[in-house]
């Protein structure tokens, strides 16, 4: 089909509210026209005008097995075919939906019992904390009801999910966060350990001050801790050494449940199958999305622990029936699509292949960045990876923000035919490209990002900074 690109740009621009997107420089052309993507095949896409650009980041984390997958696209036409819609109330299901959460419930860690659906992360984890309320009600503890998340978690930006989310620019001018949500210490070691502090200690000192914090609320009143087995959109930093083994301890002494935010790690990015799984915690709720369904339908889940489910159902005579749920929940496509998905997660072993590419994506960005002026850190596991950039890297000093040193690199990388994200809190460059992407790609990707940061090291020379 062919389209007419100022026709269709003319239309986006004055009928669409864009997320995370300058709203005046937009609407006045300053930031020049939107980008119109027309097809993707691999990890690769392309815009109206021909262009191809390699998805360094896979959509949003989201499309692990790739784009273009007609397998996928099969599935969702025949059920759309055969039955396009269909409610879960009131025991109502299909096929598609009990064949799904069977093996949700088979392949996931650690006793998942049930399974909710929603629509995206962000409305799974706001059913998270009503299932918490829920649960401590119906147990005879209506006080224990805070939620404990991590400075630059990041947990959805709907109303309590943003509140989770612990970054001040979803707060800024939206009245969040809430009551009841409560943030601990971010867990970086790079910014956050004391001299001569070593990981592990800087890990046990983050679970003292979680417990501290617990101890100052009172237990009674902390319902629930949530948390990314690696930190997203906070600058895709995996734990420091021993973090998850010192904070269960601390949950589990004050009777906390945790909640693993595994939506972008979950279905393989780490290299197992949840983040779970790859750093040893046990979760008494898991919310998943993006990879559920590879992004090609919106569908989310909370996953519901024995522990949990079995007070529910307990309290079900009493109280009546389960009063929460979702037009869409459990969609018949979306549970479909799922299905169509984590067929090829298994038959493709796309877990295997980010443990085995990812390995080598990692050593290859520690060869060409780590030793550069401007980095002060490379790190990831899987296929998530982030480049630091500092001012003085042998005394941990940030760029001013002005110079936009990230977005810089971000725009250059674009502008080479790359894909890669400029992130928040810092001047930090982030990878997450589909899972089944090939070390002959990987070594295209690292090469155009090199391309990239030398050219912005070239021009802060040309300006006078000193690197």
């Amino acid at each position: 089909m062919t389209i007419n690109i100022g026709e269709i740009g003319e239309k986006d621009r004055n009928s669409v509210l864009h997320p995370f997107t300058q709203l005046k420089d937009f609407a006045t052309g300053k930031l020049g026209d939107p980008t119109i993507v027309e097809t993707g095949k691999g990890i690769r896409i392309q815009d109206a005008n021909g262009n191809q650009l390699i998805d360094g980041f896979a959509g949003l984390y989201c499309v692990n097995v790739g784009y273009g997958r007609t397998e996928v696209a099969e599935a969702i036409s025949r059920q759309a075919y055969r039955l396009a819609y269909y409610h879960s109330y009131a025991a109502h299901t299909t096929d598609e939906l009990a064949i799904l959460s069977d093996r949700l419930v088979k392949m996931a860690p650690n006793k998942m019992s049930k399974i909710f659906y929603g629509m995206s992360g962000s409305d799974a984890n706001e059913t998270q904390a009503k299932l918490v309320w829920y649960y401590n009600n119906l147990r005879g503890k209506p006080n224990k009801k805070k939620i404990i998340s991590r400075e630059r978690g990041y947990h959805g930006c709907s109303v309590i999910s943003g509140s989770m989310t612990g970054m001040s620019f979803y707060h800024d001018h939206m009245d969040l966060p809430l009551p009841r949500i409560l943030h601990t210490g971010v867990p970086h070691f790079y910014w956050g350990a004391q001299p001569g502090e070593t990981e592990q200690e800087f890990s046990k000192r983050r679970a003292a001050e979680l417990d501290d914090l617990i101890q100052r609320e009172g237990p009674d009143t902390v319902g629930a801790f949530i948390g990314e087995p690696v930190l997203g959109t906070g600058g895709i930093t995996p734990p420091p050494a021993g973090y998850w083994e010192a904070i269960q301890p601390v949950l589990r002494k004050h009777d906390v449940l945790l909640i693993a935010d595994e939506v972008i790690t979950g279905f393989g990015r780490t290299g197992s199958m949840f983040g779970s799984q790859h750093y040893g915690i046990e979760p008494d709720l898991i919310t998943i999305a993006k990879g559920l369904t590879s992004a090609y339908f919106p569908l989310s889940a909370a996953m519901v622990g024995e522990k949990v489910y079995e007070v529910l159902e307990a309290g079900a005579d009493r109280v009546g029936a389960f009063s929460h749920g979702y037009t869409y929940s459990g969609h018949p496509i979306g549970a479909a699509a799922a299905n169509a998905v984590l067929d090829i997660v298994e038959r493709e072993d796309l877990a295997g292949n980010a443990r085995e590419v990812g390995a080598f994506f990692q050593a290859q960005l520690k060869e060409k960045f780590s030793q550069l002026p401007i980095v002060g850190e490379v790190r990831g596991v899987g296929l998530m990876g982030a480049i630091e950039f500092v001012a003085d890297r042998n005394n941990r000093k940030r760029f001013d923000p002005m110079l936009k040193v990230g977005a810089r690199i971000s725009k250059a990388a674009r502008d080479r035919g790359l894909i890669a994200r400029a992130m928040p809190h810092g001047d930090i460059l982030g990878f997450a490209p589909p899972l089944v992407v090939t070390k002959a790609e990987v070594e295209e990707i690292v090469a155009i990002a090199e391309s990239a940061v030398r050219v912005v090291m070239d021009e802060l020379t040309r300006d006078g900074q000193r690197i």
